[in-house]
């Protein structure tokens, strides 16, 4: 086996490099990220869907998420419309929407909604405003809870309290695991990268005094 050339890439190659360039190579570092689209409404009643890979988990009592969005130097409808009316869905992107859901990222007119704009079908669902993916498989409704700027960057933290959530009864497992490959969920590393991730196992809970065994 041959063993490949360590790179070092220093913080005075990192100013050096174009802004693209850099970019890409930092956005990639935290390896494989959950890909999402967050669909969102305007007062006005004009919808918006975005592709974001920044959701994280933040709590379970209460179901807290959080999920980044760039500075608003730029107009950012997303946030706008989450500030507008406090709430928003997140809709996991599946391998049959791959393309649709990567192009939801184009600069379209205010007035023009990346719905139509992608071919993807609004749902709306008990009532929330906010529309819902209809061709995703998993999916919830988010009640917006707090921004927070980070002063560093200008990004904009959006905390939410997680409210329902919408999945085929068969992914979910008897002790509450979601098993999100049935789903056919998909990851992105970097900023285009899409991935479908092989499945390896569930490992038992760790224990100092007790051995680890993988679950079936």
């Amino acid at each position: 086996m041959v063993k490949d050339n360590i790179k070092r890439i220093s913080e005075e190659d990192f100013k050096a490099f174009d802004d693209r360039k850099r970019v890409k190579i930092i956005n990639s570092l935290s390896g494989f990220k959950s890909a999402n689209l967050i669909g969102t409404i305007n007062n006005q009643g004009q919808t918006n869907l975005s592709v974001v890979s920044s959701v994280v988990h933040l709590g379970a009592s209460p179901a807290l998420i959080g999920m980044v969005i760039r500075p608003d130097v730029s107009r950012r409808d997303t946030l706008n419309n989450i500030r507008e009316n406090g709430e928003f869905t997140i809709n996991h992107i599946n391998e049959e929407i791959v393309e649709k859901a990567h192009q939801t990222s184009a600069r379209y007119p205010q007035d023009v909604s990346e719905f139509d704009a992608c071919k993807l079908t609004e749902e709306i669902k008990d009532n929330f405003k906010s529309p819902f993916v209809a061709e995703s498989k998993i999916k919830f409704s988010v009640k917006f809870v707090r921004e927070i700027k980070i002063e560093e960057n200008g990004t904009h933290f959006i905390i939410g309290e997680i409210k329902n959530v919408y999945l085929p009864e068969s992914c979910i497992c008897d002790d509450g695991h979601i098993d999100i490959h049935q789903a056919q969920t998909v990851c992105v590393s970097g900023l285009d990268s899409y991935s479908k991730p092989k499945h390896i196992g569930r490992l038992s809970y760790a224990k100092p005094d007790k051995a680890l065994h993988w679950i079936k």
